[in-house]
């Protein structure tokens, strides 16, 4: 084994070291979160071990909201000597905004179903074992006050 041997690895023992499949090394190496990858004289792919790191990276930064288009970018951007810090803390500062409207969005969405539940409890005393048809109140509902009814799936954008 050379030395150069030792310090790669070909893109299936990178996808293991790494936790995920060589379709997904694969894949990043198409869309530009790894770069391209050298050949051996077989045509195998090989990555430098720093490529495990890389990979790691990315699975951690999916997980908090990054895309693989945004981070194909943000690598790109660093792999041409580029520090692209600024746009990765931009980015986040996005991803947090949405979460929190997302959480006001789920936690009016929360506020309008404990308040059906509670119309439709008071529909099931009233109706002891008759049809209450429950889920064509919402179309009634939905009829009478359109715009009051969508109330908990619109965003604020105040």
């Amino acid at each position: 084994m050379t030395q150069d041997s030792i310090n790669v690895l070909r893109s299936g023992s990178l996808a293991k070291a790494a936790g995920v499949s060589p379709d997904t090394i694969r894949h990043y190496e198409r869309i530009g979160v790894l770069p391209k990858a050298e050949r051996t004289g077989a045509g195998y792919r090989i990555y430098p071990k720093s490529a495990v790191e890389r990979v790691r990276v990315v699975q951690n930064a999916l997980q908090v909201g990054f895309t693989l288009s945004e981070l194909a970018e943000v690598f790109k951007t660093r792999d041409a000597g580029g520090a692209p810090c600024r746009r990765v803390y931009e980015l986040a500062q996005e991803k947090l905004k949405r979460i929190k409207a997302d959480i006001e969005t789920l936690r009016r969405t929360e506020e309008y179903l404990q308040a059906l539940l509670a119309d439709w409890q008071n529909k099931l005393r009233i109706a002891k074992g008759q049809k209450s048809f429950l889920l064509h109140t919402l179309t009634n509902e939905l009829a009478g006050s359109a715009s009051a009814s969508h109330k908990f799936r619109e965003k604020k954008t105040s």
